[in-house]
């Protein structure tokens, strides 16, 4: 979508006239240098094709046609040996970065609150070589600590350098790594840890603190705690029976000869590696059993994808590696010798909430090339760097509008603008660093405006992802030559898709111009299933006469021509409306969080009612300034809770509704401004921010009763 251009019409001919000329003398030089058209051609040529022949295929990468790959190296087929593969060949290579802290301090807020801010110094890194020391003497220290091969352990962990070293550690050692968001509430995280039947877990002093404690007595096997910190602290309160290590003492035990000279029992491709537990968006978490074989397939896929992916590269690490997405992203780049700086998002950028006022967040110190985002995320950046051009003189802002709309006609056509990239969008680029090549997006769908924005501001390519924790976050990629919005790709080398009509939902393979249906992947990236959970393994995975497994996403998708997958509902997300109109509640929330206004919106339809209902999180910024014009006054809770705010945005919303082309059934009649920010500590969204519908209708029960009842 272009920026709206806000001058005369005679300075806008002006300004066009200048960029044709230097497009007519610049084009054939540039053309002819760059490799344009070879770009042009690869963007448009067909990406996957039906190997069945029909409609519904199943869907194959052109250059899988005949097999899908399973494997990155010959004969490296366990995690254990995608390490020692990266060690041996890349040995003296940064592996695992993380700043130092140099200083902490208490800054009280406006509003009375206390903020914590920190000054980090450079990145301190561990190359390959210590690192595969230190995970080999982890794992070392574990087994003396009793803990057996093939008995599961538990990571409880924000992400960090140590995690990847526990993690590699259990490859290595062939203990089944079972993985938890550390923001999951007491009674999931126990669930997990009672039907895994942990007896170790690792974890951190924050979070044994503010999560684990309280739960202890509910945990019965456990018995050895190792934290990661440096520092020791003593821990006398805790239940009788409960051992806590620190993980330097775990090493150094591991370090000692008559534990070092204990033969390890490595895994075979067919062992659990990981036993996953979602982020818990439609109930109790499931764990999901991912084996050493599983995941080197996805890692394969995935890296096939990324061009020119090498020891060169540096990757931002950042999201939950408890999530699919990051621990492929890390284990991509583990494979290929990339460095990987650890960040979080309180400090990722200079403006960063945890980061003091005039020193560096993470991405400037580490100008990384790699960064797997959330849309979320995506979507604050956008929001924020367009509040700002709102801010610029009009001379700035005219400037940097005319350059947006020059360079997205560009790149539409497959082209580059080197002299925009330089003048204009340098200064929004170093918000990541400045030398930001790839960015991927998953977890859940990318706007069309967002993926535009990132592809012009950050001028560099957007790849858009679509996988689950069932496929390794596997499934689909988009080629980062191919600029088309709102695709998120082909089938990787490792998948193939097929469609399987939903009749209910009228999606049929057969339909024009596209064939849609649910998006069923199989390949050897889909997991072994649910942990002790076979009706639903019955009910989501099956094996074809080939042996091969497959998963039912319960996501709806369409085939393009060219071989490219486009995500247009979930059968989760369709409630029929009492006059038997189907609305898609994810279609409602991607088309309005584009609005300036909104921050997060949960779309919400009862079968018993005629019209949509919404909870929105407002921008604070936008609102406050609307509520001062129309002279309203009072605290952020106030405003939110003004009746006429509340109209107000509504009015906005169904204008950005119109504009996005939703139906008159599909736009949302009432709403209720909410104050407090969705959070995954708030246990309303998950880590990745995926809507967790059911507790946001607990949440808002209320509300829902007053919009549908009129109170």
């Amino acid at each position: 979508m272009k920026l709206k251009e806000d001058m005369s019409p005679l300075l806008l001919q002006v300004f066009r006239s200048v960029a044709w000329v230097y497009s007519v003398i610049t084009f054939l030089p540039w053309y002819l240098l760059s490799g344009a058209s070879g770009n042009q051609a690869r963007a448009k040529r067909i990406k996957a094709r039906t190997v069945s022949g029909t409609p519904a295929g199943p869907y194959r990468a052109v250059n899988s046609q005949q097999r899908l790959a399973s494997l990155l190296h010959e004969g490296v087929d366990t995690l254990d040996k995608v390490f020692e593969y990266a060690v041996v060949h890349f040995p003296e290579r940064d592996c695992l970065g993380t700043r130092e802290l140099l200083s902490e301090e208490d800054e009280i807020q406006p509003n009375g609150k206390i903020f914590k801010k920190v000054i980090l110094g450079d990145y301190n890194w561990l190359s390959y070589e210590e690192t595969f020391h230190l995970s080999q003497r982890f794992g070392s220290g574990l087994a003396a600590l009793g803990q057996k091969p093939l008995c599961n352990i538990a990571i409880f962990c924000e992400t960090r350098a140590e995690w990847i070293v526990a993690a590699q550690a259990c490859f290595m050692y062939n203990f089944p790594l079972v993985t938890l968001y550390s923001t999951l509430g007491g009674a999931a995280i126990a669930h997990g840890l009672n039907e895994t039947e942990v007896t170790h877990i690792i974890t951190s002093k924050d979070l044994l603190q503010s999560r684990l404690k309280a739960i202890l007595m509910e945990v019965p096997r456990l018995k050895h705690i190792i934290l990661v910190d440096i520092k020791t602290t003593s821990w006398p309160d805790l239940p009788r029976g409960i051992m806590v290590h620190n993980m330097g003492a775990v090493q150094e035990l591991g370090g000692k000869t008559e534990n070092v000279m204990v033969s390890r029992r490595q895994p075979v491709p067919s062992d659990i590696a990981v036993i996953m537990y979602t982020s818990g968006s439609t109930g109790i978490p499931k764990g999901v059993m991912i084996s050493h074989s599983n995941i080197i397939a996805g890692i394969t896929g995935m890296a096939e994808r990324i061009p020119n992916l090498n020891e060169n590269d540096t990757y931002i690490g950042y999201l939950p590696l408890a999530h699919v997405l990051e621990l492929s992203a890390e284990l991509v780049c583990v494979s290929h010798g990339c460095r990987i700086g650890y960040s979080s998002p309180q400090t990722l950028a200079d403006q960063s909430s945890k980061i003091k006022k005039g020193s560096k967040g993470d991405t400037s110190m580490l100008r990384p090339t790699l960064m797997a985002a959330v849309p979320e995320i995506m979507d604050r950046i956008y929001k924020n760097v367009m509040t700002k051009v709102d801010e610029m003189s009009s001379v700035q802002k005219t400037l940097f509008v005319l350059a947006y709309n020059y360079k997205m006609e560009q790149i539409s056509k497959g082209y580059s603008t080197p002299l925009c990239d330089r003048l204009v969008f340098k200064k929004v680029r170093s918000l990541l660093g400045g030398h930001m090549r790839v960015l991927l997006s998953g977890g859940a769908p990318l706007s069309a405006a967002t993926q535009r924005f990132m592809n012009i501001c950050f001028c560099c390519p957007v790849g858009q992802g679509y996988g689950l924790t069932e496929t390794c976050g596997a499934g689909t990629i988009s080629e980062f030559s191919d600029y088309s919005t709102g695709r998120v790709g082909a089938p990787l080398v490792c998948s193939e898709i097929m469609l399987k009509d939903w009749e209910e939902g009228g999606y049929f393979s057969t339909d024009k111009p596209n064939p849609r249906g649910e998006i069923v992947i199989g390949g050897p990236n889909v997991t072994m299933g649910y942990y002790k959970n076979e009706q639903k393994n019955r009910e989501d995975f099956f094996v074809d006469a080939n042996g091969q497994r497959w998963f039912c996403t319960g996501d709806i998708g369409e085939f393009h021509p060219d071989g490219c997958l486009k995500i247009i509902d979930r059968k989760k997300d369709l409630v029929k409306l009492q006059a038997g109109e189907y609305v898609s509640l994810g279609k409602v929330e991607a088309v309005l969080k584009n609005c300036s206004f909104i921050d997060n919106i949960c779309a919400y339809a009862n079968s018993d009612e005629s019209y949509v209902i919404g909870f929105v999180v407002p921008n604070q910024k936008q609102l406050t300034t609307l509520a001062a014009q129309r002279g309203i006054r009072g605290s952020w809770e106030e405003i939110c809770n003004h009746v006429e705010m509340e109209k107000e945005v509504l009015r906005i919303i169904t204008e950005a509704a119109i504009t996005g082309k939703l139906e008159r059934f599909e736009i949302p009649k009432k709403i209720r401004l909410s104050p407090e920010p969705w959070t995954p500590e708030t246990g309303l969204v998950t880590d990745a921010f995926k809507l967790k519908r059911k507790e946001l209708k607990t949440h808002y029960q209320d509300d829902i009763e007053r919009m549908y009842g009129g109170k």
